[in-house]
């Protein structure tokens, strides 16, 4: 996607201070803070954290700074025109694994300024969540599944993901942040199968959810539920199509009668990850085809109800 150019040191010294002078300010106190929200604490206290984190980071230096440069343009004699620009920086394969590098190490800038570049080329931050963000969130997932990184090293890049999605759209600023970001998890009623709410329930506390899980719940049950307690989002799982209609009544009850008027319904399972258009079929939001996936479409949905107004 992005043709090899040599780069001697004096040139690369000038582009490097161009990307540098180009990336906006970054707020790295305020980036450091949002670790209380978005990376529950219990995962700091694992010994290997700080060494895993710096063998990964190393491969920011050696793969990921240098397409930094390649992407600045500002230097380059005879620089395509925007329309072209913005069509060859559209994130492909190699961004999304690009991305996954980053926020496998320990730079969040690097992630920051990454996700930067590509917005003033003109990329909106929906299409980077589902080009770029979400994308690299499931290839997160298939690394975990393919025994590549572990539990932690997910966790921690999913978190980054997150921070990433409210630092562009600010929703890092709404007071109680913390108090904020509750799930509601839950099986189709009538569902038998509870693995892929565990998984993501796992998942979204380690990335710093409140999280309420229902595993034999009832439509009208659920509905009671989200009357009585404010959730930003409710993520229901569907194992069976013959538990359609029953998952179709239970969001209608979930948004007829939520405290929460503006609530993400994220749904998930094999018929989703098969068909994803089934979502909107069904009235959700958005799907996710595994648990780190569902954490960042968790935030982007949260992002949206930050969007039309939380309760004070």
């Amino acid at each position: 996607m992005h043709p090899e150019r040599k780069v001697g040191n004096n040139e690369g010294s000038i582009m490097g201070q161009a990307v540098k002078a180009a990336f906006p300010a970054i707020d790295r106190q305020g980036l450091n803070r949002l670790e209380t929200h978005f990376i529950a604490s219990e995962i700091y206290r694992r010994d290997d954290v700080a060494a895993r984190q710096a063998k990964l980071a190393r491969l920011i230096s050696t793969n990921v700074i240098p397409q930094l440069l390649r992407l600045h343009t500002d230097v380059v004699i005879d620089a395509p025109a925007v329309e072209v620009l913005i069509k060859a920086l559209a994130p492909g394969r190699l961004e999304i694994s690009d991305l996954a590098d980053i926020v496998l190490g320990s730079d969040l800038e690097a992630a920051v300024a990454y996700v930067a570049i590509l917005r003033e080329r003109g990329l909106s931050m929906e299409t980077l969540f589902i080009e770029l963000l979400e994308p690299t969130a499931r290839l997160l997932g298939e690394m975990w599944d393919r025994d590549e990184c572990d539990f932690i090293d997910v966790t921690l890049g999913v978190a980054r993901l997150q921070k990433l999605l409210a630092s562009f759209n600010s929703t890092h600023e709404v007071p109680a942040l913390d108090q904020r970001r509750q799930v509601l998890m839950a099986m189709t009623p009538g569902d038998q199968h509870s693995f892929g709410v565990t998984m993501v329930e796992r998942f979204l506390l380690a990335a710093g959810w409140e999280v309420q899980t229902e595993l034999s719940a009832t439509a009208d049950e659920l509905a009671e539920l989200a009357s009585r307690k404010w959730f930003a989002v409710a993520g229901l799982t569907m194992a069976s199509e013959e538990r359609m209609e029953s998952l179709k009544g239970t969001i209608v009850q979930l948004r007829k009668h939520s405290q929460n008027p503006t609530i993400g319904i994220m749904v998930g399972g094999p018929l989703f990850t098969e068909n994803p258009a089934l979502a909107q079929e069904v009235g959700a939001d958005a799907t996710a085809p595994n648990a780190p996936a569902a954490v960042v479409t968790a935030q982007m949905l949260f992002d949206v109800s930050v969007s039309t107004g939380l309760p004070a």
